[in-house]
Order: C-alpha cells, then structure tokens, then sequence
C-alpha cells in the first residue's frame, strides 16, 4: 500500500494502475483540462501542470517505486541528499510552476511563480488595427507594515498544534472495496503554513495574512495580427507572496466573431453584392470599407462577365502578420449577383431584352414519353433534409485521441479573376 496517493488520483487512476493506464489517464485528463480549451478558467493552467509533473513521475518506473515507497519524500532523497521536492517538480516545470512540499505545506502552488490567466473578448478590429486598454485590477500585496511577516512587534508565530508545525495532516481515503490509502491533506487550522499567531500579536494592517489586497493599474496591448487563443504576458504583474517571485498575468485573447469578415489565419473573407448589369457590364466602385475604415475600391476587367458566386482575391488586404511590420494576408472576396425584382420587368420592353439576351435553353432531346406539369413554389434550401430522422448527429469526443487540436479553419477554395 502506497504511503501517499494524489499522484494517482491527480490522474484519476488506482495505484496498481499499469503503464498503459497510466498513459491513457494522462492523455484524457490533458485534453479535458488543457488551458487552450479552458480560457476562462483561472486554475486551468495550474491543474495542467500538476498533472503533467504527476504524469512524469508515475511513468517513470524509478521514481514510480521511490514515490509508492515512501511519498514524496523517497523522491528528493532518491534524486540527491540535498534536493527539495518541489525542486525536483519544479524541473518539470522549467520554473514556471511548482508543488510546494516542504514545511507547512500540501499540494497547491508553491514557490514557483503564480500565473493569473484572464480572458479578454478581443474584435477582429482590435487585432487588425492593435489596441492598448488601460485597466484596473486587484491583486495581493506583500504588507508593507510587518514586511511579510504577519506579526506586530516582536510577536512570534507558534507551531501549529494540530499538524505539529508540518502544514498537513494524514487523512485515509478509500481506493478500492476494503481498501484505504493514505494521504496529506492540508492543515485547516493553520492553512498550510505550519505556524499559528495569537490574535494579539497579528499585524493590524493585513490581520496576520501577510498580504492585503490593492487596487493596480495594468496596460494590456493588443498587437497587430495577434490571433485567437494567444497569450499576452504581464511579467511580475500578479500577486505577491513573501520569499516568492511576484507572479504574472496571462491574458488568453477570445476573437469575437464578425458580421461581415471571416479570418483564416492571415487572410481575410468578405461577401459583396453587385448588380445584374454590373455583372454583364463591368463595374468600378468602392465594393467594401475595411476593418481601419478605408474604403477597397475594385475595377473588374473590360469585356469580363462576373458569374454567380465567383471569388476574387486582393492582394496585401488581409490581416497583418504577426510581428512582421509591412506584411499582410490576401483578402478574398465572394461575389454574389442581386437580380432585379418584377417590378423592372414592367419598366422594360421584354421583347427588345429577349433580343440581346442569350437565347433560351432548347427542350431535352430525345423529347420524353411521359411529361409531368409541376407547380413553381419557391423554397428555403434550410428545409432540405429536415423530416430525416436518419442523420448522422456529431460526436467529435474521440475524433482526436494524440491531443492535437484542430488548426483554425482552411483557407477559401476561390479562383482568381
């Protein structure tokens, strides 16, 4: 029976799991909590990064044996004498997150830096045009009363009575029929800290929490070209905690949809209508204003008739590319033809029209034995397929099982005019 167990339940996996187990557990709790797909979860980032330490650990058979052996504690003393173990967790993380198991602790963030992941709904006009927003967000603060310490005046912390100064206390949880493992959990009464101050000798100013919370004014830019899902970093820009780096604020970029563009990638797409006789007869116009304002003005070609949903693509109109001034996309344009309505067929001398217009199609050749009359009714082409209780019904949960995610769209199949 192993001495600890969260590693295992990190992955939601029994402590007998073998290494395909182990791998498949992995694989399926990275894609459900991948901070990609949980941008407005705060804890995703953190929850992926224990797992992967937990993952690193546990498929190792070496560190496997030292962790079922003795916890967490086999672990540093099996890595070198000298080694803390959430150093050793903290290589997994290349100092970005850490476990903190030394005094006065349990699972959670440790020393390493903190990273507060915040959302922000982004227009496709901020990412073309870029935009800095001046914000006003709460973060905590070492106190600078007691420096960090907790404490007024010469008031010392005592060592917890229930977790004896050790910041956690055993706990037995239930890991199979008749089965129990035992586990850390942290301590409640000193929150993990090992220590405990009498009310009379906690520092007026943060009660003896050692931060306060203060209002601070950040700067979020938002480049030309940045994308959906990217992260913009405030280095040292988040919370404080004594004897620890300041951590950073991560905001995840959300790309608001558009009414009249669609982004792939650089390149932008655009719907435009044009009339009937500019399809026959060529036009020159400003066909659609820009996502900074201007307006694109496009001459079709002397003698050239623009069929139905042809594409056109304008060259260097797309979106600008990412840290590469003076570069941009293409923009593609689909044409579609506004046909005159029957109130110009009244106006006009149908015969002269027929004249110059293409003749008529012929009827089929060989002339069909049997002709039946239908009735002309128009339709919405929404409504084709709506009475089949046969469809296919979507289920994409298993579609991609090596954890890759889907590239953002694929670029217009258009012909160039």
């Amino acid at each position: 029976m192993p001495v600890e167990i969260e590693l295992y339940e990190l992955l939601g996996i029994a402590p007998n799991a073998t290494e395909d187990d182990i791998k498949k557990a992995y694989r399926k709790k990275a894609k459900e909590h991948h901070p990609d797909k949980n941008i407005n979860n705060p804890d995703a980032s953190q929850k992926f990064q224990e797992m992967l330490a937990a993952y690193e650990i546990l498929n190792d058979p070496e560190s496997r044996e030292l962790y079922d052996r003795f916890g967490v504690d086999g672990l540093s003393k099996g890595a070198g004498p000298n080694m803390d173990p959430s150093d050793l967790f903290s290589q997994f993380f290349d100092g970005g997150f850490a476990f903190d198991f030394g005094p006065g602790s349990g699972f959670g963030p440790g020393r390493g830096k903190k990273q507060d992941v915040i959302p922000y709904e982004a227009t496709l006009e901020d990412l073309y045009n870029g935009k800095s927003v001046k914000m006003t967000l709460e973060k905590d603060v070492v106190c600078i009363q007691c420096k960090g310490s907790g404490s007024r005046g010469n008031g010392k912390p005592k060592s917890c009575s229930t977790c004896e100064g050790k910041g956690w206390t055993f706990t037995q949880t239930q890991i199979a029929p008749s089965r129990f493992g035992t586990m850390r959990s942290q301590c409640h009464d000193c929150n993990g800290t090992g220590e405990r101050l009498k009310e009379k000798d906690r520092c007026k100013k943060c009660k003896g929490e050692k931060t306060v919370n203060e209002k601070s004014r950040m700067e979020l830019v938002i480049e030309k070209g940045m994308t959906d899902r990217q992260r913009i970093v405030l280095a040292g820009a988040g919370d404080q905690k004594p004897g620890a780096a300041p951590g950073d604020v991560v905001f995840v970029l959300k790309a608001l949809p558009h009414t009249d563009f669609e982004r792939s990638g650089n390149d932008l797409l655009t719907h435009v209508s044009i009339t009937l006789s500019e399809a026959l007869l060529g036009f020159s116009r400003i066909l659609l204003k820009h996502l900074d304002g201007r307006g694109i003005k496009v001459s079709s070609p002397p003698g050239k008739i623009v069929k139905p949903d042809s594409c056109i693509i304008v060259r260097g109109e797309g979106m600008p590319v990412y840290k590469s001034p003076g570069q941009k996309g293409d923009l593609y344009v689909m044409i579609s033809i506004e046909m005159p309505d029957e109130s110009w067929l009244k106006k006009i001398d149908t015969r002269a029209l027929a004249s110059v217009l293409p003749p008529k199609k012929p009827e089929l050749d060989p002339y069909p034995e049997k002709v039946d009359e239908a009735r002309f009714e128009e339709s919405n082409i929404a409504d084709f397929g709506a009475d089949d209780e046969d469809g296919w019904e979507d289920d994409d949960d298993d579609d991609d099982d090596d954890g890759e995610f889907a590239p953002m769209g694929a670029e217009p199949e258009c012909r160039t005019q």
